[in-house]
């Protein structure tokens, strides 16, 4: 019985990861009551007394809690944007390759994906690795999302019975060019420059839908051997699925996996990725980190 502790468990992330945690057989929560859940020093015995400690907290947060963790047997599984591209700590992302995949498995400070940057790095990692796009390669991608990725302020604003009605129209954000997941959407994908990254938030609660628009130019390659690209690249995911065409994608429920397909022609291309931004886009991404951790299968309590 393996032991975890949530630090954050009332934020979004982290209800949803203790919501699902609770049906697991091979794992004991530990937790901590409402008066001492801000409590650094009964914290720090619940993180260094866990097997892993999942922490769904901000930012800065998140680097005092890790700072906490002195136990060398713990893994740290850090929800936030504070650790993706920290040295010493493994991007959990498994499906990008064997490296990846055995970091994670021996790091005891595993990061978890950003929502956006999980379908922005699925799309195009593999063109870079395949040389079918260069790292010099100077992209751009929309992405369309659910309110729930904005946290609980957000999610009041748009499910309050007094609403305003601006929220009834998507409405971009972040568009000075400094989204959190900027960072980590070059590095890991292996770009020498940053997206340029057009975020949209829309009126439904969950799922992303993210494309990478390209000239066939700049990818030297037609929609056919892009897709052939994706299908070796993730012949063995287990949470990535390559469908042939937008039309046989499923809907926005995708749950715990990530679908890719290529649309468009031989001219202009459309990688497209979704995702559920609280699946695969964060407790989803987190738990199938936990399972690596600990030795439990890849896809224990997931839905794939």
């Amino acid at each position: 019985m393996h032991k975890i502790f949530i630090d954050g468990s009332a934020g979004t992330t982290g209800l949803r990861l203790e919501e699902r945690l609770r049906e697991r057989r091979d794992i004991t929560l530990l937790t901590l009551s409402e008066a001492l859940r801000k409590d650094s020093q009964a914290r720090a015995q619940m993180l260094n007394e866990a097997d892993a400690a999942m922490l769904c907290l901000p930012d800065a947060a998140a680097r005092e809690a890790a700072a906490l963790v002195r136990n060398p047997k713990t893994v740290v599984i850090d929800a936030s944007t504070a650790h993706r591209t920290a040295p010493g700590w493994a991007y959990g992302f498994p499906e990008l390759g064997a490296a990846f995949r055995e970091n994670m498995t021996r790091s005891r400070r595993v990061a978890v994906p950003g929502c956006h940057a999980s379908g922005f790095i699925a799309l195009a990692r593999p063109l870079l690795q395949a040389n079918i796009l260069s790292g010099d390669a100077l992209l751009h991608c929309v992405s369309v999302t659910g309110y729930t990725g904005g946290g609980k302020a957000m999610i009041a604003a748009y499910e309050s019975e007094d609403r305003d009605d601006a929220l009834r129209v998507p409405r971009q954000y972040a568009q000075e060019q400094a989204h959190k997941h900027l960072r980590e959407m070059t590095a890991i994908a292996g770009l020498s420059a940053p997206p340029v990254f057009c975020p949209i938030v829309a009126d439904y609660p969950r799922g992303i839908e993210l494309t990478i628009p390209l000239h066939a130019a700049q990818a030297g390659a037609s929609p056919r051997e892009i897709l052939d690209c994706y299908r070796a690249a993730y012949r063995d995911a287990a949470a990535i699925k390559v469908f042939p065409e937008i039309a046989a994608m499923p809907p926005l429920a995708c749950h715990d996996a990530l679908h890719v397909t290529v649309a468009g022609n031989e001219e202009r291309l459309l990688l497209v990725a979704r995702l559920d931004n609280l699946g695969k886009g964060a407790s989803g991404a987190a738990i199938q980190c936990l399972n690596l951790a600990i030795g439990a299968e890849e896809t224990e309590g997931l839905q794939i």
